[in-house]
């Protein structure tokens, strides 16, 4: 094979270790042009570390496995063109530094699996069969965008009460299902009230919404571009506020608590 003229040997620094630690390792790769990270990797596993642990499936930004840090920025490895660093750059691969370290640039993010259990599903309209839905397209539009989410998790890597505080994560479910959260409250067929229950107070109560303080970090690294937010967190704790300190609400809630 023909080495294209354009190629180049960049200076990489790869995690490399597992649960018990480990550390930056140095190599040297060659980097052709219109490649992205993930090439790179492929390469250097196919070169020098045939044992680095990296996990990836359809290499078009559609999966969402690919997730790693770049440069200390969390990115999609398939997404990310060579072409963004000065070739003289050295360039640092890590792993996800909000969940645990399986090995090298595999992280174990089961805890988002977990948090996606404790979001109540869908409740259909009592009476309606499959088919019969009718949504005006100006109610699909509001949570449409958030349909759009591969996954990746870089949202909640990137956000601090994640990341940087693991006595959070028991109480707080992050901007990726907090957007969940907000999406079926926006649903205009979603039937939870009447299923007993109240998602605004849910996502105050048992998904921590409180503990967000909307820096749009979230939103900053979306690889599809969804406004976080701006149009999920931002109009859920809106909602959630309103809800909790409505007048009417307080005096019933008022009226229900008094004794005999």
């Amino acid at each position: 094979m023909t080495t294209s003229t354009s190629a180049y040997l960049a200076h990489f620094r790869v995690w490399r270790g597992d649960e018990d630690g480990g550390g930056l390792e140095d190599f040297k790769v060659e980097v052709n042009e219109g490649e992205v990270v993930l090439d790179i990797v492929h390469r250097l596993q196919a070169t020098q570390a045939p044992d680095l642990a990296v996990r990836w499936n359809c290499k078009a930004g559609k999966c969402g496995s690919c997730s790693a840090e770049i440069n200390g920025r969390p990115r999609l490895m398939c997404m990310t063109r060579m072409s963004v660093f000065g070739r003289d750059e050295t360039i640092t691969i890590t792993p996800l530094r909000a969940f645990p370290v399986v090995r090298d640039l595999v992280t174990d993010v089961s805890f988002n699996y977990a948090k996606a259990r404790e979001v109540p599903s869908f409740v259909p309209p009592q009476g309606l069969g499959p088919g019969d839905y009718r949504m005006q397209q100006e109610d699909v539009g509001r949570s449409q965008e958030f349909r759009k989410c591969i996954e990746c998790f870089l949202c909640q890597d990137t956000c601090h009460v994640v990341r940087d505080h693991e006595e959070n994560k028991g109480a707080f479910a992050g901007p990726r299902f907090l957007m969940r959260v907000a999406e079926l409250d926006m649903h205009p067929l979603d039937a939870a009230a009447e299923a007993g229950i109240d998602r605004k107070r849910t996502a105050q109560d048992d998904h921590g919404l409180g503990y967000c303080n909307i820096t749009k970090c979230c939103t900053e690294v979306c690889p599809e571009g969804i406004k976080i937010t701006d149009n999920a967190l931002i109009p859920l704790k809106e909602r959630a506020v309103d809800r909790k300190y409505d007048p009417l609400v307080w005096l019933g809630n008022k009226i229900l608590r008094r004794k005999p």
